[in-house]
């Protein structure tokens, strides 16, 4: 599973031949969970709150680049990496 961000220890992956919806994968330790690009909410898994909202906000501001992703993901195309949180 291609990694596309790394930030305080939580780690953001895409895979390819993917599931709708269009979503990206977040582990943080022994947690992980998926999260709807389009809703930015988890709809699989559980991480802490905490790591939820820096998540959120990350996705948030990186929306359109994860969009952009999980088209080259669908394309089987290289995943671009996306600036970590900061």
């Amino acid at each position: 599973m291609p990694e596309i961000s790394r930030f305080f220890g939580i780690i953001i992956t895409m895979n390819y031949s993917e599931h709708p919806p269009p979503h990206f994968h977040v582990r943080y330790g022994s947690y992980k969970a998926l999260v709807n690009i389009e809703t930015l909410s988890l709809f699989a898994g559980k991480l802490p709150p905490r790591v939820t909202g820096m998540v959120v906000e990350w996705a948030a501001l990186h929306q359109d680049e994860l969009r952009q992703n999980w088209g080259r993901a669908r394309r089987q195309e290289v995943l671009l990496p996306i600036d970590p949180l900061e």
